[in-house]
Protein backbone atom coordinates (compact mmCIF):
# COMPACT_ATOMS: atom_id res chain seq x y z
CA UNK A 1 0.00 0.00 0.00
CA UNK A 2 1.29 3.05 -0.71
CA UNK A 3 3.11 5.17 2.29
CA UNK A 4 1.33 8.00 1.78
CA UNK A 5 -2.20 6.36 2.43
CA UNK A 6 -3.57 5.74 6.07
CA UNK A 7 -5.38 2.75 7.09
CA UNK A 8 -8.19 3.00 9.55
CA UNK A 9 -10.81 1.09 10.73
CA UNK A 10 -14.01 1.74 11.81
CA UNK A 11 -16.20 -0.37 14.49
CA UNK A 12 -19.40 1.29 14.18
CA UNK A 13 -21.76 -0.42 16.89
CA UNK A 14 -26.10 -0.17 17.93
CA UNK A 15 -24.42 2.83 20.69
CA UNK A 16 -21.09 4.38 19.74
CA UNK A 17 -18.36 4.05 17.28
CA UNK A 18 -14.88 3.34 17.84
CA UNK A 19 -11.95 3.51 14.95
CA UNK A 20 -7.87 2.78 15.45
CA UNK A 21 -5.27 3.20 12.80
CA UNK A 22 -4.45 -0.24 11.59
CA UNK A 23 -0.29 -1.56 11.01
CA UNK A 24 0.64 -3.40 7.99
CA UNK A 25 3.11 -6.19 8.70
CA UNK A 26 4.86 -8.75 6.44
CA UNK A 27 2.37 -7.41 2.69
CA UNK A 28 -0.39 -7.82 4.65
CA UNK A 29 0.49 -11.48 6.62
CA UNK A 30 -0.38 -9.90 10.05
CA UNK A 31 -2.22 -6.72 11.44
CA UNK A 32 -2.63 -5.14 14.33
CA UNK A 33 -3.95 -1.73 16.16
CA UNK A 34 -1.63 1.70 15.26
CA UNK A 35 -1.23 4.25 18.14
CA UNK A 36 -4.25 6.51 16.75
CA UNK A 37 -7.58 5.41 18.42
CA UNK A 38 -10.68 7.83 18.57
CA UNK A 39 -14.31 7.21 19.85
CA UNK A 40 -17.65 8.44 19.48
CA UNK A 41 -21.09 7.71 21.60
CA UNK A 42 -23.63 8.65 18.94
CA UNK A 43 -25.45 10.24 22.35
CA UNK A 44 -22.69 13.18 22.08
CA UNK A 45 -23.86 14.38 18.59
CA UNK A 46 -26.54 17.02 18.47
CA UNK A 47 -29.97 15.73 17.54
CA UNK A 48 -29.97 12.16 19.43
CA UNK A 49 -33.02 10.76 20.07
CA UNK A 50 -32.72 9.22 23.51
CA UNK A 51 -35.79 7.49 23.36
CA UNK A 52 -35.52 5.92 19.66
CA UNK A 53 -37.37 3.11 19.47
CA UNK A 54 -36.71 0.84 16.03
CA UNK A 55 -39.27 -0.27 13.66
CA UNK A 56 -40.18 -3.91 14.15
CA UNK A 57 -37.55 -6.16 12.52
CA UNK A 58 -40.32 -7.70 10.34
CA UNK A 59 -41.55 -4.83 8.64
CA UNK A 60 -37.94 -3.82 8.41
CA UNK A 61 -37.27 -7.25 6.60
CA UNK A 62 -39.87 -6.73 4.36
CA UNK A 63 -39.22 -3.88 3.05
CA UNK A 64 -35.65 -5.01 2.70
CA UNK A 65 -37.11 -7.85 0.84
CA UNK A 66 -38.78 -6.00 -1.22
CA UNK A 67 -36.19 -3.55 -2.17
CA UNK A 68 -38.67 -0.68 -0.84
CA UNK A 69 -36.82 0.97 2.22
CA UNK A 70 -38.38 3.76 3.52
CA UNK A 71 -37.00 5.34 6.44
CA UNK A 72 -39.05 7.15 9.22
CA UNK A 73 -38.58 10.95 9.62
CA UNK A 74 -37.03 9.60 12.96
CA UNK A 75 -34.62 7.15 11.65
CA UNK A 76 -33.80 10.00 8.72
CA UNK A 77 -32.74 12.15 12.48
CA UNK A 78 -31.19 9.14 14.29
CA UNK A 79 -29.32 8.52 10.93
CA UNK A 80 -27.74 11.82 10.52
CA UNK A 81 -26.11 11.22 14.16
CA UNK A 82 -24.58 7.54 13.48
CA UNK A 83 -23.08 9.24 10.55
CA UNK A 84 -21.93 12.23 12.15
CA UNK A 85 -20.72 10.58 14.99
CA UNK A 86 -18.54 7.77 11.89
CA UNK A 87 -16.80 11.26 10.17
CA UNK A 88 -16.09 12.63 13.65
CA UNK A 89 -14.26 9.27 14.80
CA UNK A 90 -12.34 9.59 11.32
CA UNK A 91 -11.38 12.64 11.25
CA UNK A 92 -9.84 12.99 14.69
CA UNK A 93 -8.08 9.91 13.95
CA UNK A 94 -6.40 11.67 10.79
CA UNK A 95 -5.91 14.98 12.43
CA UNK A 96 -4.02 12.77 14.74
CA UNK A 97 -1.73 10.91 12.33
CA UNK A 98 -0.48 14.08 10.81
CA UNK A 99 -1.62 12.68 7.20
CA UNK A 100 -4.67 13.38 5.09
CA UNK A 101 -5.20 10.66 2.94
CA UNK A 102 -7.24 7.54 4.06
CA UNK A 103 -8.10 4.00 3.00
CA UNK A 104 -11.15 3.53 5.53
CA UNK A 105 -13.25 -0.10 6.19
CA UNK A 106 -16.17 0.16 8.05
CA UNK A 107 -18.25 -2.67 9.68
CA UNK A 108 -22.11 -2.11 11.38
CA UNK A 109 -24.29 -4.59 12.78
CA UNK A 110 -27.73 -4.88 10.65
CA UNK A 111 -28.76 -6.37 6.98
CA UNK A 112 -27.16 -4.06 4.04
CA UNK A 113 -28.65 -2.57 1.31
CA UNK A 114 -28.35 -4.39 -2.24
CA UNK A 115 -25.52 -1.75 -2.88
CA UNK A 116 -24.00 -2.82 0.41
CA UNK A 117 -23.50 1.24 1.01
CA UNK A 118 -26.19 1.06 3.06
CA UNK A 119 -28.09 -0.27 6.40
CA UNK A 120 -31.67 -1.99 5.37
CA UNK A 121 -32.46 -3.21 8.45
CA UNK A 122 -31.10 -3.29 11.87
CA UNK A 123 -32.70 -4.61 15.43
CA UNK A 124 -31.33 -1.66 17.70
CA UNK A 125 -30.96 1.45 15.30
CA UNK A 126 -32.02 3.23 12.34
CA UNK A 127 -32.10 2.08 8.82
CA UNK A 128 -29.08 4.85 6.62
CA UNK A 129 -29.98 3.53 3.10
CA UNK A 130 -27.05 6.68 2.08
CA UNK A 131 -24.56 5.61 4.94
CA UNK A 132 -21.36 5.22 3.40
CA UNK A 133 -22.49 8.39 0.82
CA UNK A 134 -23.33 10.32 3.63
CA UNK A 135 -20.04 9.61 5.66
CA UNK A 136 -17.90 10.60 2.67
CA UNK A 137 -19.76 13.97 2.34
CA UNK A 138 -19.24 14.94 5.60
CA UNK A 139 -15.10 13.64 5.12
CA UNK A 140 -15.14 15.83 1.57
CA UNK A 141 -16.40 18.54 3.67
CA UNK A 142 -13.51 18.26 6.46
CA UNK A 143 -10.98 18.22 3.50
CA UNK A 144 -10.16 14.27 4.06
CA UNK A 145 -9.40 12.50 0.75
CA UNK A 146 -10.15 9.17 0.74
CA UNK A 147 -7.69 6.52 -1.34
CA UNK A 148 -11.21 4.84 -2.19
CA UNK A 149 -14.92 5.56 -1.98
CA UNK A 150 -15.98 3.33 0.75
CA UNK A 151 -16.54 0.30 -0.80
CA UNK A 152 -19.16 -1.50 0.97
CA UNK A 153 -19.94 -1.31 4.58
CA UNK A 154 -19.04 -4.88 6.49
CA UNK A 155 -20.21 -7.27 8.55
CA UNK A 156 -19.37 -6.44 12.31
CA UNK A 157 -19.43 -10.17 13.21
CA UNK A 158 -16.94 -10.98 9.83
CA UNK A 159 -14.84 -8.57 11.29
CA UNK A 160 -14.22 -10.21 14.43
CA UNK A 161 -13.31 -13.49 12.67
CA UNK A 162 -11.06 -11.21 10.26
CA UNK A 163 -9.74 -9.83 13.38
CA UNK A 164 -9.64 -13.12 15.04
CA UNK A 165 -7.61 -14.53 12.32
CA UNK A 166 -5.05 -11.77 11.38
CA UNK A 167 -4.49 -10.60 14.09
CA UNK A 168 -1.24 -11.65 16.62
CA UNK A 169 -3.36 -12.30 19.62
CA UNK A 170 -6.37 -13.67 17.40
CA UNK A 171 -7.26 -17.03 18.32
CA UNK A 172 -8.28 -18.26 14.71
CA UNK A 173 -5.06 -18.18 13.59
CA UNK A 174 -4.11 -22.06 14.59
CA UNK A 175 -7.40 -23.50 13.93
CA UNK A 176 -9.16 -25.47 11.21
CA UNK A 177 -12.97 -25.09 12.47
CA UNK A 178 -13.91 -22.36 15.09
CA UNK A 179 -16.85 -20.63 15.85
CA UNK A 180 -16.82 -17.13 17.76
CA UNK A 181 -19.58 -15.87 19.17
CA UNK A 182 -18.92 -12.02 20.40
CA UNK A 183 -21.14 -10.36 22.88
CA UNK A 184 -21.62 -6.39 23.10
CA UNK A 185 -24.50 -4.08 22.35
CA UNK A 186 -25.62 -7.04 20.30
CA UNK A 187 -23.90 -10.45 19.22
CA UNK A 188 -21.59 -11.09 16.89
CA UNK A 189 -20.83 -14.56 15.56
CA UNK A 190 -18.17 -15.61 13.24
CA UNK A 191 -17.03 -18.92 11.75
CA UNK A 192 -13.44 -20.33 10.23
CA UNK A 193 -14.07 -23.57 8.40
CA UNK A 194 -11.69 -25.61 6.80
CA UNK A 195 -8.99 -23.00 7.52
CA UNK A 196 -10.60 -19.92 5.63
CA UNK A 197 -12.98 -17.03 7.35
CA UNK A 198 -16.57 -17.40 6.03
CA UNK A 199 -18.82 -14.49 5.86
CA UNK A 200 -22.23 -16.13 7.34
CA UNK A 201 -23.85 -14.55 4.35
CA UNK A 202 -22.74 -17.48 2.57
CA UNK A 203 -23.63 -20.14 4.18
CA UNK A 204 -27.04 -18.66 5.10
CA UNK A 205 -28.83 -21.29 3.96
CA UNK A 206 -27.72 -23.96 6.69
CA UNK A 207 -26.02 -21.39 9.45
CA UNK A 208 -28.36 -19.05 11.51
CA UNK A 209 -27.06 -15.86 12.80
CA UNK A 210 -27.49 -15.91 16.15
CA UNK A 211 -29.45 -12.97 16.63
CA UNK A 212 -32.05 -14.56 14.06
CA UNK A 213 -33.16 -17.35 16.46
CA UNK A 214 -35.52 -17.51 19.08
CA UNK A 215 -35.51 -19.19 22.26
CA UNK A 216 -38.67 -20.99 23.67
CA UNK A 217 -39.40 -17.87 25.78
CA UNK A 218 -40.25 -16.03 22.89
CA UNK A 219 -36.75 -14.05 23.01
CA UNK A 220 -34.33 -13.73 20.60
CA UNK A 221 -31.30 -15.79 21.72
CA UNK A 222 -29.17 -12.20 20.93
CA UNK A 223 -30.53 -11.05 24.38
CA UNK A 224 -28.80 -13.78 26.01
CA UNK A 225 -24.99 -13.28 24.30
CA UNK A 226 -25.52 -9.52 24.03
CA UNK A 227 -24.50 -7.06 27.12
CA UNK A 228 -27.72 -5.02 26.62
CA UNK A 229 -29.75 -7.97 26.20
CA UNK A 230 -28.84 -9.30 29.43
CA UNK A 231 -29.67 -5.85 31.31
CA UNK A 232 -32.99 -6.25 29.19
CA UNK A 233 -33.56 -9.59 30.87
CA UNK A 234 -32.52 -8.45 33.84
CA UNK A 235 -34.99 -5.17 34.03
CA UNK A 236 -37.94 -7.66 33.24
CA UNK A 237 -36.60 -9.13 36.18
CA UNK A 238 -36.97 -6.55 38.52
CA UNK A 239 -39.86 -5.05 36.70
CA UNK A 240 -38.49 -1.86 36.06
CA UNK A 241 -37.23 -0.55 32.26
CA UNK A 242 -34.31 -0.78 30.54
CA UNK A 243 -33.91 2.69 30.76
CA UNK A 244 -34.39 2.55 34.44
CA UNK A 245 -31.20 0.42 35.16
CA UNK A 246 -29.26 2.03 32.36
CA UNK A 247 -29.40 4.53 34.73
CA UNK A 248 -28.46 3.14 37.61
CA UNK A 249 -25.14 1.90 35.65
CA UNK A 250 -26.26 -1.85 36.26
CA UNK A 251 -24.86 -3.78 33.82
CA UNK A 252 -23.85 -7.42 33.40
CA UNK A 253 -20.81 -7.10 35.50
CA UNK A 254 -23.03 -5.13 38.40
CA UNK A 255 -25.84 -7.89 38.19
CA UNK A 256 -22.84 -10.43 38.79
CA UNK A 257 -22.26 -8.66 41.90
CA UNK A 258 -25.86 -8.65 42.85
CA UNK A 259 -26.21 -12.50 41.99
CA UNK A 260 -23.17 -13.21 43.96
CA UNK A 261 -24.63 -11.04 46.73
CA UNK A 262 -27.58 -13.98 46.38
CA UNK A 263 -30.18 -11.06 45.04
CA UNK A 264 -33.21 -14.10 43.48
CA UNK A 265 -33.50 -11.92 40.31
CA UNK A 266 -30.09 -11.79 38.92
CA UNK A 267 -29.45 -15.57 39.92
CA UNK A 268 -32.34 -15.86 38.25
CA UNK A 269 -30.91 -14.01 35.56
CA UNK A 270 -27.53 -15.84 35.46
CA UNK A 271 -29.49 -19.27 35.56
CA UNK A 272 -30.94 -18.74 32.17
CA UNK A 273 -27.52 -17.03 31.06
CA UNK A 274 -25.94 -20.58 31.28
CA UNK A 275 -29.18 -22.37 29.84
CA UNK A 276 -29.34 -20.46 26.58
CA UNK A 277 -25.61 -19.98 26.04
CA UNK A 278 -25.20 -23.99 25.88
CA UNK A 279 -28.25 -24.64 23.98
CA UNK A 280 -26.32 -21.93 21.65
CA UNK A 281 -23.47 -23.71 21.33
CA UNK A 282 -24.66 -27.05 21.07
CA UNK A 283 -27.29 -25.94 18.53
CA UNK A 284 -23.47 -24.58 15.99
CA UNK A 285 -21.84 -28.11 16.98
CA UNK A 286 -25.01 -30.15 16.13
CA UNK A 287 -25.29 -28.02 12.66
CA UNK A 288 -22.05 -27.89 11.68
CA UNK A 289 -21.94 -32.06 12.19
CA UNK A 290 -25.34 -33.01 11.17
CA UNK A 291 -26.71 -30.00 9.90
CA UNK A 292 -30.14 -27.82 10.95
CA UNK A 293 -32.23 -29.50 13.20
CA UNK A 294 -35.13 -27.25 14.38
CA UNK A 295 -33.48 -26.47 17.84
CA UNK A 296 -34.30 -22.92 17.56
CA UNK A 297 -37.58 -20.94 15.88
CA UNK A 298 -36.67 -17.84 14.16
CA UNK A 299 -37.59 -14.18 14.99
CA UNK A 300 -38.56 -13.84 11.39
CA UNK A 301 -41.64 -16.38 10.61
CA UNK A 302 -40.91 -16.06 7.08
CA UNK A 303 -37.18 -17.24 7.01
CA UNK A 304 -36.27 -19.90 4.88
CA UNK A 305 -36.12 -23.14 6.52
CA UNK A 306 -32.53 -23.88 6.70
CA UNK A 307 -30.96 -26.74 5.25
CA UNK A 308 -30.15 -30.20 6.22
CA UNK A 309 -27.33 -30.84 4.20
CA UNK A 310 -24.16 -28.44 3.68
CA UNK A 311 -20.58 -28.94 2.67
CA UNK A 312 -19.24 -29.52 6.00
CA UNK A 313 -20.83 -32.47 7.37
CA UNK A 314 -19.13 -35.11 10.19
CA UNK A 315 -16.64 -31.38 10.84
CA UNK A 316 -15.76 -30.91 14.49
CA UNK A 317 -14.73 -27.53 15.77
CA UNK A 318 -11.14 -26.79 16.72
CA UNK A 319 -12.43 -24.16 19.29
CA UNK A 320 -15.32 -22.16 20.31
CA UNK A 321 -14.50 -18.79 21.06
CA UNK A 322 -16.10 -16.37 23.62
CA UNK A 323 -15.46 -12.62 22.60
CA UNK A 324 -16.28 -8.96 23.53
CA UNK A 325 -18.13 -7.85 26.89
CA UNK A 326 -19.60 -11.49 27.20
CA UNK A 327 -15.99 -12.45 27.37
CA UNK A 328 -15.05 -10.15 29.90
CA UNK A 329 -17.80 -11.60 31.72
CA UNK A 330 -17.08 -14.87 31.16
CA UNK A 331 -13.35 -14.24 32.38
CA UNK A 332 -14.73 -12.69 35.18
CA UNK A 333 -16.94 -15.92 35.83
CA UNK A 334 -14.21 -18.21 34.97
CA UNK A 335 -14.81 -21.77 37.20
CA UNK A 336 -17.95 -20.80 39.48
CA UNK A 337 -21.25 -21.67 39.98
CA UNK A 338 -22.52 -18.82 38.54
CA UNK A 339 -22.02 -19.02 34.80
CA UNK A 340 -18.88 -21.13 33.77
CA UNK A 341 -19.15 -24.41 35.43
CA UNK A 342 -23.39 -24.24 35.20
CA UNK A 343 -23.01 -24.01 31.32
CA UNK A 344 -20.23 -26.13 30.72
CA UNK A 345 -22.46 -28.66 32.86
CA UNK A 346 -25.75 -27.90 30.36
CA UNK A 347 -23.45 -28.13 27.34
CA UNK A 348 -21.96 -31.56 28.29
CA UNK A 349 -25.59 -33.44 28.91
CA UNK A 350 -26.87 -31.63 25.50
CA UNK A 351 -23.80 -33.52 23.75
CA UNK A 352 -23.81 -36.94 25.71
CA UNK A 353 -27.37 -37.30 25.44
CA UNK A 354 -27.61 -35.94 21.92
CA UNK A 355 -29.27 -37.83 18.68
CA UNK A 356 -27.95 -35.68 16.80
CA UNK A 357 -23.69 -36.60 17.25
CA UNK A 358 -22.65 -39.99 16.82
CA UNK A 359 -20.25 -41.33 19.63
CA UNK A 360 -16.42 -40.04 17.75
CA UNK A 361 -18.16 -36.57 17.53
CA UNK A 362 -18.91 -37.36 21.48
CA UNK A 363 -15.49 -38.09 22.43
CA UNK A 364 -14.36 -35.20 20.59
CA UNK A 365 -16.08 -32.75 23.11
CA UNK A 366 -16.24 -34.68 26.27
CA UNK A 367 -13.46 -36.11 28.24
CA UNK A 368 -15.36 -38.60 30.78
CA UNK A 369 -18.61 -37.08 30.24
CA UNK A 370 -17.60 -33.42 30.68
CA UNK A 371 -16.94 -31.04 27.87
CA UNK A 372 -13.16 -30.44 27.70
CA UNK A 373 -12.66 -27.04 28.25
CA UNK A 374 -9.45 -26.62 26.32
CA UNK A 375 -11.90 -26.35 23.65
CA UNK A 376 -13.13 -23.22 25.24
CA UNK A 377 -11.47 -19.97 24.53
CA UNK A 378 -12.02 -16.41 25.70
CA UNK A 379 -10.58 -13.58 23.07
CA UNK A 380 -8.64 -10.54 24.83
CA UNK A 381 -8.90 -9.20 21.24
CA UNK A 382 -11.47 -6.28 21.88
CA UNK A 383 -10.99 -4.46 18.97
CA UNK A 384 -11.59 -7.45 16.93
CA UNK A 385 -14.15 -6.08 14.48
CA UNK A 386 -12.26 -2.71 14.49
CA UNK A 387 -8.89 -4.72 12.60
CA UNK A 388 -11.40 -6.92 10.74
CA UNK A 389 -12.80 -3.84 9.11
CA UNK A 390 -9.38 -2.27 7.75
CA UNK A 391 -8.08 -5.60 6.91
CA UNK A 392 -11.21 -6.15 4.43
CA UNK A 393 -10.44 -2.72 2.95
CA UNK A 394 -6.69 -3.85 2.45
CA UNK A 395 -7.30 -6.72 0.74
CA UNK A 396 -9.89 -5.46 -1.44
CA UNK A 397 -8.10 -2.54 -2.73
CA UNK A 398 -5.14 -4.89 -3.17
CA UNK A 399 -7.11 -7.70 -4.96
Amino acid sequence: MDKDIFLIGIDGGATKVNGWSIDVFDDGKSFALGEFCAGKSYREIPGYIENFKPVDINTQLAGLTAGNIVPTEEELAQGKTYTRAVAQVIESIVRKSGKNRALIGIGMPGLKTKDERGIGAMANGPRIVRYAEDIESLLQTAGIELAEPISHIGSDAYYCGLGEEYAAEGQFRNSVNSYYLGGGTGAADAVKLRGEVVALDRIKDWFVKAWEMKSDDGRSVEKYVSSRGIQSIYADAVHKDIAQIEEQKIYPPQIRKRALAGEPAACDVFQMLSIHIAGLLYERITTLYSGWQGLFSFVNPNRAVPSKTHPYHKSLFDSLIIGQRLGDLFEECRDDELLWNPMMRKLSVLIADSAFLDEPAKQHYLANGNFRTELFKISKLREAPAIGAGIDAFLKRRN
